[in-house]
């Protein structure tokens, strides 16, 4: 038995090897989500070499069709009225801001841990925040999720894209997410529930595939009061 506390929910993990890249996991059976042995996490320096040969462009219609459907499919529905956002993570193109500044009207801050480096968003309240492709890739996401939810009032959208693993184990390891050395953190819509209940966050949309989108609980608690009053 694995020793190994769960990073999301502090349960007992299950130690499980990919064998072929020698590779050492801890799968947590409560709450699904894996993390990579923090010896097996490459240096910052390799994982900027793998964003290097990542070719991104708003001139790519296949990629901006990648994002407009996370756009209809997982901001547009549950976003409010208001239009000033973060992307969190922007990469070294940041084509999810463009659009939503281009084609949805939105004023967008932009942060990523190499190529825009500035915390703007210290001190700031946001309509929306995204953060796509970028989970997998954090060592303790919590710690991540908790300044999402310091930056969000009432009224934000929280918005996260990452493919959710298989839970079955024969499955993961032929899965393409789990080859790339650079992500270290994997999740399913599971994993997301525990992680809102821990930080007070509510699951307002998951397509148990790649998108979840969250608000804080007390907009929905305070809804549902004034709701009993009418």
């Amino acid at each position: 038995m694995d020793d190994f506390k769960c990073k999301i929910c502090g349960s007992e993990t299950e130690e499980i090897n990919y064998e072929q890249f020698d590779i050492k996991y801890h799968y947590c059976r409560k709450c699904e989500f894996i993390s990579k042995d923090n010896r097996s996490i490459i240096s910052a320096e390799e994982e900027l070499k793998i964003y290097e040969t990542h070719v991104n462009s708003i001139d790519d219609r296949r990629y901006v069709d990648y994002f407009k459907k996370f756009i209809d499919d997982a901001i547009m529905p549950f976003c409010g009225e208001g239009k000033y956002g973060l992307d969190f993570g922007s990469g070294p193109s940041p084509v999810l801001a463009m659009i939503l500044e281009r084609d949805y009207g939105y004023s967008m801050n932009i942060y990523d841990i190499f190529y825009a480096t500035a915390k703007i968003y210290h001190g700031k309240k946001y309509d929306l925040i995204t953060s796509t492709e970028v989970v997998e890739h954090l060592e303790n996401p919590i710690k991540y999720f908790s300044l999402f939810s310091e930056l969000m009032d009432c009224n934000t959208l929280l918005v996260i894209m990452t493919q959710f693993h298989p839970v079955e184990e024969e499955k993961l390891f032929k899965w393409h997410y789990m080859r790339d050395m650079s992500h270290i953190s994997f999740y399913t819509s599971k994993t997301m529930s525990y992680i809102s209940d821990k930080i007070g966050l509510e699951m307002v949309f998951t397509d148990h595939i790649r998108y979840t989108s969250f608000r804080l609980k007390r907009r929905i608690e305070s809804s549902h009061k004034k709701s009993d009053k009418n």
